[in-house]
């Protein structure tokens, strides 16, 4: 069976659209989901999930390189978006990646913009491998002069 990598690669895109699209209409002060949910590290093969019972609503796909985790892709499935899911799923990985004091690339645009929206968690962000999903751009409004940097911005410089 062959593998149509663009289809793949369109997909993963729109994916990372739609899940974007609803941590941008999470509030910063709303992190948990309108669920309990259970979050496993499913280490055996790299990734977190978001279990609401028995059932994976939701991944975090990671792999250990030189210490650090870098965090590749965010899955969420489509039923549960608009929930908060992704929301809370990243901030609790990222919590328990805190608590073992190892750092992160990123490479999800997903986990990149929800650290440029909560720069609480910028320190976790390894300084000499970022990743490409770590400092996503900063939309600019209507009449912006670019200005104002946001807080991840401001650790760039």
């Amino acid at each position: 069976m062959a593998i149509d990598l663009e289809a793949e690669a369109a997909t993963r895109e729109e994916n990372n659209a739609a899940v974007i699209a609803a941590l941008n209409e999470t509030s910063l002060s709303e992190v948990e989901s309108s669920w309990e949910l259970d979050v496993i590290n499913d280490v055996e093969r790299g990734r977190w999930i978001a279990a609401l019972g028995a059932e994976a609503i939701a991944e975090l796909q990671y792999r250990f390189v030189g210490g650090r985790v870098v965090l590749l892709t965010t899955w969420v499935d489509p039923a549960y978006r608009r929930n908060r899911v992704a929301t809370e799923l990243v901030a609790r990985v990222l919590n328990e990646i805190r608590e073992s004091g190892k750092k992160i690339t990123i490479i999800c645009p997903v986990v990149g913009r929800f650290i440029a929206r909560n720069p609480q968690y910028l320190d976790l962000i390894d300084k000499v491998h970022p990743g490409a999903g770590a400092y996503p751009q900063r939309e600019r409004a209507a009449g912006d002069q670019g200005e104002e940097l946001t807080a991840f911005e401001k650790d760039m410089r």
